[in-house]
């Protein structure tokens, strides 16, 4: 049997692969084979027509490759459970912080919100570092941090991750106003979506816990979404963390929602708050010690 054939019985792979037959076609068309059926868009390969696969027709085709990529690059990192860290991108950082007080544009009022906000961005760091260090030695199985993939509460969670050597996952999405990957995130960890249907379904599909810092709209999205989904029993009952007490008390009035008999008081037990990351990963660690046992 020639080396040729051997090669490919091996492989376990009889027909040629998609990416031979892309090379094939465009070498064909290099070589000169151009005349009036070969340049029609109809000859394209499907998947190699960016105007086919971009069309309306195609959206069906494009949600399942945004379920598909990120699935089979994070079974090949052979990344299984993860802790997702929700907040706000204007989060500040310190090296922000820094120069805002410089700036002296604020008032002491305002300058107080900035530095409250500047320690969530230090406690989701610490428990970012937290997470991804213990999990490995505190009787509970390998954690992973995922983010939004942005700056503020997303980049303190990368950062803290990367801090003690480890990998983080960050989930970047388009948006009118360009979002740009942290600068934390592992490199082939680094995702970005136009669905964000696609984007919060990655969120829970290897979730053990949700750790929530505060946000604004999309973070509400973010929460009330998996809220939503423990409430309706369309997923599994998880810890959600809900990080500043005093923000969140302020925001959401769920009294007012029982009262109103809009949910039930059991579902008030759906998230607990928490302060500091010591509250957050000790609630994270005792939930998950079974999961080795």
């Amino acid at each position: 049997m020639s080396k040729k054939f051997s090669n490919r019985r091996h492989s376990g792979q009889l027909f040629n692969t998609a990416a031979e037959d892309l090379n094939r076609a465009k070498t064909g068309i290099a070589l000169g084979k151009s005349h009036a059926q070969i340049s029609s868009p109809s000859f394209q390969l499907a998947f190699a027509d960016d105007d086919f696969m971009l069309a309306e027709e195609q959206r069906g085709v494009r949600l399942m490759l945004e379920l598909s990529k990120p699935e089979q690059l994070l079974r090949k990192k052979g990344i299984e459970r993860t802790v997702v860290m929700f907040g706000s991108a204007r989060t500040p950082s310190p090296e922000q912080m820094l120069a805002i007080e410089q700036d002296g544009g604020l008032t002491a009022a305002q300058l107080a919100v900035k530095h409250q906000q500047a320690y969530y961005y230090q406690e989701a760091r610490k428990l970012a570092a937290q997470i991804t260090e213990r999990s490995q030695c505190e009787e509970c199985p390998q954690l992973h941090v995922i983010t939004g993939g942005g700056p503020g509460i997303m980049e303190a969670a990368n950062r803290g991750a990367a801090d003690v050597g480890g990998d983080s996952i960050g989930l970047n999405i388009v948006l009118p106003h360009e979002q740009s990957p942290n600068q934390w995130i592992t490199p082939e960890l680094c995702f970005q979506f136009h669905y964000f249907a696609m984007r919060k379904m990655h969120f829970l599909l290897r979730a053990h816990a949700l750790v929530v810092f505060p946000g604004g709209f999309g973070t509400l999205d973010e929460l009330f979404e998996a809220l939503t989904l423990v409430q309706t029993k369309k997923i599994k009952a998880m810890p959600i963390l809900i990080f500043g007490k005093e923000y969140w008390k302020k925001l959401l009035n769920l009294d007012f929602m029982v009262e109103q008999g809009m949910i039930s008081e059991e579902d008030k037990q759906l998230f607990q708050y928490v302060d500091t990351a010591e509250q957050a990963w000790e609630l994270i660690r005792d939930s998950l010690q079974d999961l080795n046992k």
